[in-house]
């Protein structure tokens, strides 16, 4: 079994490979403040729930926006699985080209997506990763990355919201009964979820008229599936995208 594991902002992906197909996937909150072993003391305990022993995982993948984890979470899978992950950077053979003003400071992240992106879904393409950040990441006809547009996360804007007023209360990521809310809640949540609807909706109409071609749409990040279902456009949802590119570079480097 091959595992896969994203590193963001906020949490943690782990996924597990076997055979080609993902077997389970698991999540973790991002805190730089932990150390290898308790890491390594999560992996053991959250994998065992799922079935996976130490003997089942041959190999390891990470990709990380969370640089003081890098090492800390190499060291963590090497104690509890001894196998020495491959890190997605410069170097790496990805099978894509970075067609951006510094291809180094692209996001492991943005380039896994684009990968799986291309092998599963074909290009060009318009990926939407929903996360901590919103990111619209645009591929050409030859599967490179050209550039992404960053937006403020849905959580963002929520949390910014409720910590930032004094009446307004923290509030569930789900869509009220209508767009004109009668409480405060539901206004509030008519903002966040159909706002950021209609901001995506926008932004894809703008990217459309820049490249000069509708693109197809993939959808992905923790938060897609509150946001995509009020989208106009027709979307692909497909949540363990980046997991999937971190399983295709594994493949091509190994």
């Amino acid at each position: 079994m091959i595992l896969t594991i994203d590193i963001g902002n906020t949490s943690i992906a782990l996924g597990g490979f076997k055979g080609g197909e993902l077997k389970f996937v698991v999540r973790l909150s991002t805190d730089i403040t932990k150390t290898e072993d308790e890491y390594a003391s999560k992996l053991l305990n959250i994998l065992r729930i799922y079935g996976v022993k130490k003997e089942d995982i041959s190999g390891a993948i990470i990709s990380s926006v969370v640089p003081p984890l890098n090492s800390v979470m190499k060291n963590a899978i090497s104690l509890v699985y001894g196998v020495e992950p491959l890190m997605v950077c410069p170097g790496v053979k990805t099978g894509i080209g970075i067609l951006c003003d510094s291809p180094s400071s692209v996001g492991a992240d943005l380039i896994c997506s684009c990968v799986a992106a291309n092998e599963i879904y074909g290009a060009p393409s318009l990926i939407i990763d929903m996360g901590t950040a919103t990111k619209m990441i645009v591929t050409n006809k030859a599967g490179a990355f050209t550039g992404v547009s960053i937006i403020p996360g849905v959580m963002m804007g929520l949390n910014a919201l409720a910590s930032g007023t004094a009446q307004l209360p923290q509030i569930s990521l789900e869509a009220p009964p209508a767009v004109i809310g009668k409480n405060t809640v539901d206004c509030m949540k008519s903002g966040v979820i159909f706002g950021h609807a209609s901001l995506i909706d926008g932004m894809i109409e703008r990217i459309y008229r820049e490249v000069g071609c509708e693109l197809p749409v993939i959808v992905t990040g923790g938060y897609a599936s509150a946001i995509a279902p009020h989208c106009d456009h027709k979307m692909t949802l497909d949540k363990d995208l980046v997991l999937r590119g971190l399983y295709i570079i594994y493949n091509k480097n190994k």
